[in-house]
């Protein structure tokens, strides 16, 4: 093996909750973690402020604070964290060959997938200004937080469905920006929004401009079929147009669903290449929360544990 290459028994490929669970389960068997970070270390989490529905955090916790606990945890059972991002991959053979972005190539007995998935936004400047400001992309982490205020949701399937009911037990009245004059939201969610006395659905709308200097004041709206602009004084925007899995490197390899997730086995963390295991939100389309993304970083680490024993590597 040449200097360029090293052998070793588990890569984690991703440094959010799922990846730094998996990293301490890990080190913890004695199989020597690396962790990968990629371009986000520490994952959506960074870009959290508040944090208050992870146990053991009774004050909660911002989100920067909690993976920088999650870091220091997996290293001090030995994990090496690398600030690299891993670009290409080659899972064909029982040892899995792995490039980083400066050409290194490293070989795996075992990798975990830990990618994540990122928020896809409307690409407003505004947007991006107020990010935890008042402009979120997960209710179920944010809503609490816009008690007994008004506020708008952006998106026309289900999760936009999810995410205005959801909010609609909180807030008084929740605007429901749909693009088209139809949603794209499963029957039964349709039905559930329409029967949700405060929410109030505005059809053939999309938002223009988000308002407010250090915190959002309201937002200005359009309807697509008479151009007319509307002020809504809402206090929270929510963005609910869908996640892309960061799993593009593995399309070649790995079962994925039409939009990228990717397929475990039922009950495991398994995918359909021996020795490779995917776990948080670059395979759970459904929860998207820290707390699932790391108990399947556990999973993961315990899948990959039995996985060396199977081979007789450990």
């Amino acid at each position: 093996m040449s200097e360029a290459q090293e052998h070793l028994k588990c890569v984690i490929i991703g440094s959010g909750p799922a990846g730094y669970t998996a990293a301490v389960y890990a080190a913890r068997a004695n199989l020597s973690p690396v962790v990968y970070t990629g371009k986000e270390p520490g994952g959506q989490l960074m870009i959290t402020t508040d944090v208050e529905n992870y146990p053991g955090y009774p004050e909660g916790v911002m989100g920067p604070q909690m993976m920088d606990d999650f870091r220091k945890q997996a290293e001090r059972f030995g994990t090496e964290v690398r600030y690299e991002l891993i670009d290409k991959v080659d899972l064909s053979g029982p040892v899995h060959k792995l490039w980083t972005d400066s050409g290194k190539e490293v070989h795996a007995d075992t990798v975990i997938i830990s990618t994540g998935a990122s928020a896809k936004w409307l690409g407003l400047k505004s947007e991006q200004r107020l990010t935890n400001k008042g402009v979120s992309a997960c209710a179920v982490c944010d809503g609490f937080f816009f008690r007994g205020m008004e506020v708008a949701v952006v998106g026309g399937g289900d999760t936009a469905a999810e995410e205005a009911t959801y909010l609609a037990k909180l807030c008084p009245k929740v605007h429901l920006l749909v693009r088209r004059d139809e949603m794209r939201a499963s029957k039964i969610m349709q039905e559930r929004v329409m029967k949700t006395e405060n929410i109030i659905v505005h059809w053939n709308t999309e938002a223009k401009e988000v308002l407010g200097e250090e915190e959002v004041t309201g937002v200005k709206v359009i309807n697509n079929k008479n151009q007319e602009e509307t002020i809504l004084p809402v206090k929270g925007f929510f963005v609910a147009i869908g996640h892309k899995p960061n799993t593009d490197i593995f399309k070649d390899w790995l079962e994925m669903d039409d939009t990228g997730y990717l397929v475990t086995q039922n009950g495991s963390t398994k995918t359909n290449i021996e020795g490779v295991f995917a776990s948080g939100d670059a395979q759970d389309n459904v929860y998207r929360q820290a707390v699932t993304a790391a108990g399947t970083g556990c999973m993961a680490a315990l899948d990959a544990e039995r996985y060396l024993v199977e081979k007789g590597i450990i």
